[in-house]
């Protein structure tokens, strides 16, 4: 009864996110900013989380959840009927820049108030050391959307400010590549290779700094609720930001690589810029989790045994 509960109470988290992948299939872009895609990355988090726990929740719990399941569905139809356009209509109250971006972050505040909302049904305010990792995701990509809705571009200095250092770093090794031409100002690239020329300006989206604090708010998340020594948690963090911003430097030399060598319609190059981020970040941050559990798993078993072995 303990596990046929806890498989009920996932199913009710994950029926929203279903729900939006089955009837509304197009809105899951991979693009960070440019539709629902976050949302599967999510709920494998609380998939992986949840799956396999030991603790009892209560037919009045599952049931409490229900209706915010319904809520959640009702918003997500509602979008279609009028609800889109008041909140893209609603954007000039507010000043926004960028509205696509407004339109998506209400679409993640949504998921996050009710994955969070249910969490806490299930299991209270233990939910933040049972299972953080999907709605920190689901709120920090919220965050991160509202920034580039309200500070798009470099207008956001402090985010911006690291940009000019990837851009530099991603000239040097097109030029150990002998990939082509390529200079830098600023945050520019002026690129020149088999198919012309093309200037690319980077901002910090799509250096990918927004994926760095999106990595610290899940990983600090992740490690909080687990029971290792402080000091590993700090490597594993580090080791976290190198790996992300490692994975943001690809990013930025594989979005260069496509305008020299492959392509400079400017019509193409974005629907491959539109993907080119996520498609590499979301996968390695549940690779490098996935990696950490493996190994403090490992360990844990390991020094149980040779406790054991001393008994």
């Amino acid at each position: 009864m303990e596990n046929k509960n806890l498989y009920i109470g996932m199913g009710i988290i994950s029926s929203p996110i279903l729900f939006a992948l089955v009837v509304f299939p197009d809105s899951f872009s991979l693009s960070w900013n440019q539709g629902r895609g976050g949302f599967l990355f999510a709920l494998a988090f609380i998939i992986a989380e949840l799956f396999g726990l030991k603790i009892v929740i209560s037919p009045k719990r599952l049931l409490a959840t229900i209706p915010l399941a319904i809520l959640t569905i009702t918003y997500l139809i509602g979008l279609e009927y009028g609800l889109r356009d008041f909140i893209l209509n609603s954007s000039e109250q507010y000043s926004v820049q960028l509205i696509y971006s407004w339109t998506w972050m209400w679409d993640f505040i949504v998921m996050a108030i009710f994955v969070m909302s249910a969490l806490t049904i299930y299991f209270g305010k233990r939910w933040i050391r049972i299972a953080p990792a999907g709605p920190i995701f689901l709120g920090g990509s919220a965050i991160i959307l509202s920034l580039d809705a309200f500070f798009p571009y470099d207008t956001l200095g402090p985010l911006q400010y690291v940009v000019p250092y990837l851009v530099q770093a991603n000239v040097w090794l097109i030029g150990v590549f002998d990939l082509g031409i390529a200079t830098a100002r600023d945050n520019i690239m002026f690129l020149k290779g088999d198919h012309g020329s093309m200037v690319l300006q980077v901002f910090w989206p799509s250096a990918g700094v927004h994926s760095v604090i999106i990595y610290s708010l899940v990983m600090g998340a992740f490690l909080l609720k687990m029971n290792i020594a402080r000091k590993r948690k700090s490597i594993y963090f580090t080791l976290g930001i190198i790996g992300t911003i490692i994975v943001n430097m690809i990013r930025i030399f594989s979005l260069s690589w496509y305008a020299l060598k492959v392509t400079t319609d400017s019509a193409k190059w974005e629907e491959f810029h539109s993907v080119a981020g996520e498609i590499m970040f979301l996968p390695w941050l549940f690779v490098f989790l996935l990696i950490v559990i493996l190994i403090e798993t490992r360990r844990f078993k390991r020094l149980e045994s040779e406790s054991n072995s001393q008994k």
